[in-house]
């Protein structure tokens, strides 16, 4: 196989731009049905219950397709994996927009899902084209993309109901659609010698999970698990704390829209200008150890916070956490795999992302109802706080390697 030979710093900004602006209209589709989506199965007859399995449906799909997207992309290229993963979603839409029956929505939810499972890949994009010192500036941006799509989707969702029943899937199938336009017209293949892939013999695709489980003392593992136990305390947050703030506090369905904007916008602003210059200072693993603190310590505080006005100042620790944590490991994580096996690791790390994003609304419920309103952010609290202390004992940064020469 041919070496690669690294993008120009003007390439990589190209590239880079162009797969931010995909991941933006793609997440801002996403936020615009997913919120209406309980009214949606409620209007067909469902359950509480069936609307749990519905929206669990989508993680379900997006945990088991995560990996296989990844192989597909290590063999055949990053670009033909993400351009599928947006038709899917595009045909997801078009079928919620047509759904006249609980079965369809389902079906909605799992080919989105399926095809959602490519965030692996576009991370994996990011680690091929821009530069080992930047990479974690770049998946900050890309996670700040996310934000800012997932904070714009709604209010256009809610709009277009006005519309019609079917404008909002209808809508956010065109953005997807356009989107595949784009990334077909202006995103570039990023793996140099793809076509040389299918010649190299590989494991299946589940061996690189299956070894997560059975040795999760490797430095590539371990990066895995910590990212997926972040993910799992951050979804427990995300669950409950509506249910937390109408207990707590009185909060309900006119107020909580502030709370959610005030963590996006710290969410998106510390992705977008703040990591850069903090991982320039402190490097990754240093960025890595104070995001687990943070969340941790942020998560403790809402058991014990004595009012309101309080959580101004406990709010922002959280999305500051993540916002140090998650593109930092995945960063790392970057680091300490080979390059064939890149998007196929990236994949195991959203599996296992998933997979905790499944766990946590059906533990953190139960406690919520069972223990006490505060036991989720203390169990959330505690488990982080067993990682930040694997961070400082076993995480490391990975030797610098000279460029590969052309």
């Amino acid at each position: 196989m041919t070496a690669a030979v690294a993008p120009t710093k003007n390439a990589q900004f190209r590239q880079l731009s162009v797969l931010l602006g995909l991941n933006f209209v793609d997440m801002m589709g996403f936020a615009m049905v997913l919120p209406i989506l309980p009214f949606y199965a409620k209007d067909l007859h469902a359950t509480p219950e069936a609307v749990g399995r519905l929206i669990a449906s989508f993680s379900i799909a997006q945990l088991i397709a995560a990996p296989i997207w990844g192989r597909v992309s290590d063999r055949y290229g990053r670009r033909p994996a993400l351009m599928i993963g947006l038709l899917a979603s595009a045909l997801a839409f078009l079928v919620f927009g047509l759904a006249t029956s609980l079965w369809l929505l389902f079906l909605s939810r799992i080919v989105q899902g399926a095809g959602g499972g490519t965030t692996g890949v576009a991370q994996a994009y990011i680690s091929d084209t821009v530069e080992r010192k930047d990479r974690a500036r770049a998946l900050g941006w890309l996670s700040a993309a996310t934000n800012a799509g997932i904070s714009i989707g709604p209010a256009i969702g809610s709009l277009a109901t006005q519309l019609s029943r079917a404008a909002p899937g209808f809508f956010a199938a065109g953005l997807c659609f356009l989107n595949v336009i784009a990334a077909w017209k202006w995103l570039p293949e990023s793996r140099a010698g793809v076509k040389d892939g299918p010649t190299v013999k590989r494991k299946p695709v589940w061996h690189a999970a299956f070894k997560v489980l059975a040795n999760p003392g490797g430095q590539a593992e371990r990066l895995i698990w910590i990212y997926g136990v972040g993910m799992l305390a951050f979804s427990l947050l995300t669950t409950i704390l509506a249910l937390w703030l109408g207990e707590r506090f009185g909060v309900d369905k006119k107020s909580i829209g502030y709370y959610f904007v005030y963590y996006g916008l710290l969410s998106f602003f510390m992705r977008s200008l703040f990591l850069g210059p903090t991982v320039d200072r402190i490097g990754e693993v240093g960025a890595l150890r104070l995001g687990t603190i943070l969340l941790a310590v942020g998560m403790l505080l809402y058991a014990v916070v004595p009012s309101i006005w309080f959580m101004i100042v406990v709010i922002p620790l959280v999305p500051i956490g993540t916002a140090l944590m998650f593109p930092s490991v995945t960063s790392l994580l970057s680091h300490a795999v080979e390059p064939a096996e890149l998007g196929t690791m990236m994949g195991v790390a959203q599996t296992f992302a998933g997979i905790a994003r499944v766990i946590a609304p059906l533990v953190g419920t139960m406690m919520f109802q069972r223990v006490g309103v505060n036991a989720p952010f203390i169990w959330g609290g505690c488990i982080v706080l067993l990682v930040s202390y694997a961070t400082f004992r076993h995480v490391h940064a990975a030797p610098s390697t000279p460029p590969v020469a052309a």
